[in-house]
């Protein structure tokens, strides 16, 4: 069995079934520990969040049509945008959204945790003002 194919260490409230939001959140904060240290103190107030699916407000405002297409949603201002001026602002957010990302999971195959995994550093790159080919090093350094 290669290191792709399986768990080491089952999140907790994962039965072998579809995991719950906390199984969810559990390997996302997995993910972000796994973080190269450089990264970290700028994402500390970060807030993960599950949901099932996003809202429909919210896949209105991005011109996505089904709810199983979006699997994460960065919310927040870029640190490339921001200057010593902002104050006031919400807490940055990145929500993983479960169903979608099961669904991606059942259809591709891939560790459930590495899938979780990559959602979560392609969102955590728009955090940073990252480009698709800078996320992709990213993920490659955790």
């Amino acid at each position: 069995m290669s290191d792709k194919t399986a768990l080491r260490d089952p999140p907790a409230g994962w039965a072998g079934t579809a995991p719950d939001a906390d199984a969810f959140h559990a390997m996302a904060e997995a993910a972000l520990a796994a973080l190269p240290d450089m990264f970290k103190p700028h994402i500390e107030g970060v807030v993960v969040a599950i949901e099932e699916v996003a809202d429909d407000a919210t896949l209105a405002a991005l011109d996505i049509e089904h709810p199983y297409d979006l699997t994460g949603l960065y919310e927040g201002r870029p640190l490339t945008e921001r200057s010593i001026d902002t104050s006031g602002a919400m807490p940055d957010r990145v929500t993983l959204f479960r169903l979608p990302i099961l669904i991606e999971w059942i259809e591709g195959g891939e560790r459930l945790d590495w899938l979780i995994r990559h959602v979560l550093i392609h969102e955590i790159g728009h955090h940073f003002g990252f480009s698709d080919e800078d996320m992709h090093a990213l993920e490659d350094m955790a």
